[in-house]
């Protein structure tokens, strides 16, 4: 059975949703994750519920479950840091309507960083930020994602977030995303996939796990960089993230690649189609940059 794969895909004023899905269907996907607007700024413009519709009859036509699809929350929200707590929480309410409005359920958001107040005063403020902008009646699942550790970042160890998760007074609209760069980075030795879900599952809970970013990293192990580097061509490796793609406790579980363009300058393309060709083949790809880029450039001259 083809796994619920798919990656991160544009979504664009003019197309918006329908878009997303034409660009996930061309990399053969079952799933696909966008951002609703620019990540690092609040611009947005409104939701067209025409183009929304067509892209649930597109998905629906094409056997793509929107239960699966996700949407990745702007990095400009930081809930750690309680120096801009009103704007967070707002633009986090307006951010879980707007995913609502498209239909979707599934909403990945960075724990953020403390920036110097320490990770026990960050944890509190993440807690404190969510309870406000969580409501009982949404639709909207918060996936916290697990993190490199990079600078004052919180949610580089599962004990974290599992503080957070406990703090939330509306438990079931919180859950977390794992990235398997991000863990690596983070330290966790994840070619032994089976003892690392073991401890995901004692201290949080298998059934929170509703996302999975699925990356190769250009760093070492436990160097807290966050680089992510395109499947097989980095120190994760493709056996051990096919293992992972594979692995029957996350059938039921949306991945989604967010590895590298390929190319140099202005000429760089997207390598998700034959990355998602490798796993569904069981079998890396030595050629994929030859590959993407005699794709792209091959259908630019016809």
């Amino acid at each position: 059975m083809k796994e619920i794969l798919g990656s991160h895909v544009s979504f664009s004023k003019e197309k918006q949703m329908l878009g997303s899905v034409l660009e996930a269907l061309s990399y053969h996907s079952t799933t696909f994750m966008f951002y609703t607007g620019a990540p690092q700024n609040t611009m947005r413009y409104p939701i067209d519920e025409k183009l929304t519709t067509l892209a649930h009859n597109l998905m629906e036509k094409e056997n793509i479950n929107i239960e699966n699809v996700v949407v990745h929350a702007p990095y400009i929200i930081n809930l750690a840091n309680a120096k801009n707590h009103d704007f967070n929480v707002q633009f986090l309410k307006e951010e879980i309507k707007r995913v609502e409005k498209l239909g979707v359920s599934l909403l990945v958001l960075h724990p953020g960083s403390h920036v110097g107040l320490g990770t026990e005063e960050g944890i509190k403020n993440i807690i404190t930020a969510l309870n406000e902008a969580i409501e009982e009646n949404q639709k909207v699942t918060i996936c916290l994602e697990t993190m490199a550790g990079k600078g004052s970042e919180i949610g580089s160890h599962l004990e974290e977030l599992q503080e957070i998760l406990k703090g939330v007074k509306i438990p079931s609209k919180v859950a977390v995303c794992i990235d398997t760069c991000h863990l690596h980075d983070a330290g966790y030795d994840l070619t032994d996939f089976d003892a690392f879900l073991k401890q995901f599952d004692e201290v949080i809970g298998l059934s929170n796990l509703l996302v999975v970013h699925v990356n190769d990293s250009k760093n070492i192990r436990e160097s807290h960089k966050d680089r992510h580097a395109n499947i097989g061509y980095g120190t994760i490796g493709y056996e051990v993230l096919s293992k992972i793609v594979h692995h029957p406790k996350l059938k039921d579980v949306p991945k989604i690649l967010e590895t590298p363009y390929i190319g140099e300058g202005k000429e760089k393309y997207p390598p998700y189609l034959f990355e998602i060709e490798m796993f569904d083949e069981n079998k890396w790809n030595p050629n994929l940059e030859n590959d993407v880029i005699s794709h792209y450039t091959t259908d630019k001259n016809k």
